[in-house]
């Protein structure tokens, strides 16, 4: 694998352009090849010859990978809370993995999605507008044509659309406060973010909902939607998500920790991260859509032990 990223001198080219001028030993044409079947990645994700880069974009190229990426449409269940014209709305299970990208080449939902509506194909990444890590579950939005897809994006950017999740976190969270911590790629693993003075404006809004001994239930507001933004910025904070293997690899317990409670910890199989509620204006009249996705079962289990 060949990592690159882009700076001043690439930025806003297509990703073509961009790509030969970093991988100085591959023609143009072969650079466009390898975009068409999935060996060349932007920060994970399959793009377009034609897409625009920016700076701090990650490209990632396997100029021998077998086995290509796959948006084709797969039988996957799906969970679909709410469906019209525009848009769908989806309560996406922990472990689904978004689209196909690097060290995944289906098997994701953006695969459902080009089963169970075909029509989902022509739109860039099978309408996904906002994404959700593996292991976190929750309300998403999927756009069904064109038009909304470029509205929901505006909104994002315009920072309009409000999302709101929930987090079992170790230590004791009193009232509310706000994190305003920019964040940044580690340069010493590629695969985690950190807070930085060089990153990306990053706010997050936390809240207790109830705290049980060395243990907080707690819901968290983003104005930004950053890379595992929620996961740093807890994790920054002292109050590591239970069960986030990346951000809290010690797996940290609680002094005064039963034994039961200790086990499921443990053994708990995913960050206990969930997104809760999502509202966005409507895309032709003065109101708003709002919509909720209860917590699963696993954390209901999680915090029913806790009590």
């Amino acid at each position: 694998m060949i990592h690159k990223n882009i700076d001043e001198e690439q930025n806003n080219l297509r990703l073509d352009q961009a790509a030969t001028l970093l991988f100085e030993d591959f023609s143009r044409s072969q650079i466009q090849k390898w975009i068409l079947q999935g060996n060349l990645l932007v920060n994970g994700e399959h793009l377009k010859a034609k897409d625009k880069i920016q700076v701090g974009d990650e490209l990632t190229l396997d100029p021998i990978l077998k086995k290509r990426v796959s948006w084709e449409g797969e039988d996957i269940p799906l969970n679909i809370l709410y469906e019209e014209e525009d848009f769908l709305i989806i309560n996406k299970s922990a472990g689904m993995i978004m689209h196909p990208g690097a060290g995944c080449n289906d098997g994701t939902l953006a695969n459902s999605l080009a089963f169970h509506f075909p029509n989902l194909k022509v739109l860039p990444r099978c309408g996904i507008v906002h994404r959700l890590d593996k292991d976190t579950s929750g309300v998403l939005v999927v756009a069904k044509n064109e038009k909304f897809r470029n509205f929901f994006i505006n909104k994002l950017q315009e920072r309009e659309v409000y999302k709101q999740y929930e987090a079992i976190v170790v230590g004791k969270v009193i009232g509310s406060f706000s994190i305003d911590h920019s964040i940044e790629r580690d340069p010493r693993n590629r695969i985690r973010m950190r807070v930085g003075k060089n990153g990306r404006d990053a706010l997050s809004y936390v809240s207790l909902i109830s705290s049980y001994g060395g243990y907080s239930h707690v819901s968290i507001e983003i104005e930004t939607g950053r890379t595992h933004q929620i996961r740093v910025h807890l994790s920054h904070q002292k109050l590591p998500i239970i069960g986030d293997t990346l951000y809290n690899p010690r797996n940290i317990i609680a002094k005064g920790t039963s034994k039961k409670l200790l086990d499921c910890i443990q053994n708990f199989s995913r960050q206990a991260l969930h997104a809760s509620i999502i509202r966005f204006p409507c895309i032709d009249k003065d109101d708003t859509f709002e919509f909720k996705a209860d917590l699963p079962q696993d954390i209901k289990s999680l915090i029913q032990l806790m009590k």
